[in-house]
Order: C-alpha cells, then structure tokens, then sequence
C-alpha cells in the first residue's frame, strides 16, 4: 500500500485523533480561548485580503506600533475549522507586543487544493504589502501553522507565483514561520480517507507538496510537532528537516514530548515552553526572506 502500512494503518497513521481520547475537547477549546480574545482585546473582524468570500482574517493589533505580527494559518485537513477558532494565541502573543491575524480561506470540497494554496498565499501577500496600514503598523511578518495550516504556510514561502518578476521588492517580507505537526509530503495523504473530499491525483499531490518543490533557501523555520503523534507525523516532520538543511536553512527541530498534534499551539505564545521559547528566539534573530 505505502511503505510497510496496509490501508487501515495508513489511515490511522494520517489520523491525528487516533493519539487522543476525545479531539473535540482540542476543538472546543479553541472556540473557547478564540472567543474569550475577542472579548478581551482590540479586533479587527472580517479584513478582506483577497476577492473570494472567504479571503478574510481577523486582526488583533499590539498596544505599541511597530512590533511584530505573527499570521496564523489554522489546520483541519484542508476541509474542517476556520479564523473564528484559529485566534487563541492571541491572548498571549498581543500583550507581549506581538500583533496576531487568524487568516481564513476557503475548504475543500468547494474548492480544490491548488486553488486553497493560493488563497492562502494571496492573503500573506496582502498582509505582508499592507502590513504599514494596520493598527499598531506592525515591522516583521512571522507566519504559523498547524497541520495542514503548516502546509499552507511553506507553501506560501515558495517563490513560484511570478509575483516578483518585476524585479520589486515587497514593502514587508516574511522573516520566519513556525510549522506545527506539518505535512510535507502528500502522496500518503492522497492514498488514505482524507483525500474522499480533495480528489488528489498524483500529480495534483506532487505539485501540492512542500518536500518537493523546496527553493534554494528558506527563512529560518521552528518546526514541531507534539511527542503523542503517529509515527507517519514524525517521519515528515524528519524528512523535510533534513530536505531543508540540505538546502543551506536554517531550522530549529522540535519534538515536544508532553503534547499531541492539537494542543501543541496552545504554547505558542507561552514563555517558558520548548515551542514558546523557540517563538521568540525567532522574532530576536531572524533575517527577511520574501514570501511566494
């Protein structure tokens, strides 16, 4: 089928709520913590970045201007969750000075994964060109993600997109990104239950997957992923970590033993924490690098 695995344990190794009793606890939480930011700080609901209905992000701007400003691109396999659930990190990131938008976009299967890819980097592309007209005019542009989100992230920092043949520089660029429990490689994913709504042919999967199409350099990375995942999370994570070294990157490779595939972004913006930590050498020494 793929490597050793049968079918039934390819599907559960691309099955993160196989590692937890109960996934809608992770969910609910989300909701929960995303709903409580909004209650409790500055935001900018609905942003448009792009012209699909679904090209909007939430915006929750710092109290001092010109610090940082993390994106967050949520997971849910390309299908499920969006920016409403996706702004948790906020609580803790916007007091520490670090602005935070919950980019949305749209879901399979209304829309294909190539056509998600691009929603997605079109919105970093806005963000990172309209950044100096934000509240708090953020400086440096840091992207995260989780799961598919991860995908979307370093999908959005190929430089393929011809939107710099111009020769011109982007106003802001993309100085880093944080990539949790990632996937880099889609030909398992094509060949298991999460493909039913996205329709993956293998080259669709291919042109789709990060490990393949890496350029020459990419910005400094933190990539992670929780100690309680499938062994198929793990092989990823080590695979592109090592494409990415071999390419002259700069990498920071988390293994994170006391969190699972969905509570791994809750330390975020948590000092302290491996991924919190990781958060912040970051932003204290990262060079700029121009997004897709």
């Amino acid at each position: 089928m793929y490597l050793t695995y049968d079918q039934r344990s390819l599907d559960i190794q691309y099955s993160p709520s196989s590692c937890v009793p109960d996934i809608n606890i992770f969910l609910r939480e989300y909701a929960d913590r995303s709903a409580v930011a909004r209650e409790k700080l500055d935001v900018r609901s609905g942003v448009r970045c792009g012209p699909r209905p679904e090209q909007l992000f939430d915006y929750f701007p710092a109290d001092s201007d010109g610090g940082p400003l993390l994106v967050f691109i949520h997971g849910g396999y390309w299908q499920e969750l969006s920016r409403i659930e996706s702004a948790f990190m906020a609580l803790d990131l916007v007091p520490r000075g670090i602005s935070v938008a919950a980019l949305g976009y749209g879901l399979a299967p209304a829309y294909r994964l190539p056509e998600i890819v691009d929603m997605v980097a079109e919105g970093v592309r806005w963000i990172c060109g309209n950044v100096s007209q934000l509240p708090a005019s953020p400086g440096a542009v840091y992207l995260s993600g989780c799961s598919a989100g991860a995908h979307l992230a370093v999908m959005s920092l190929l430089d393929e997109s011809g939107w710099r043949r111009d020769g011109k520089r982007p106003d802001h660029e993309v100085a880093g990104a944080v990539l949790l429990s990632g996937v880099y490689d889609l030909e398992p994913v094509r060949l298991t239950y999460v493909n039913k709504p996205l329709g993956l042919d293998a080259q669709t999967a291919r042109a789709c997957s990060p490990l393949h199409r890496l350029p020459s350099a990419l910005p400094p990375l933190v990539v992670a992923r929780g100690g309680n995942e499938t062994d198929e999370f793990g092989r990823q994570q080590a695979e592109f970590v090592a494409a990415v070294r071999a390419g002259g990157g700069q990498v920071a490779d988390l293994v994170v033993p006391s969190r699972n595939h969905f509570d791994l972004a809750f330390d975020l913006g948590v000092p302290g924490t491996a991924l919190g930590d990781s958060l912040t050498e970051l932003i204290d020494g990262t060079r700029c690098f121009p997004v897709r």
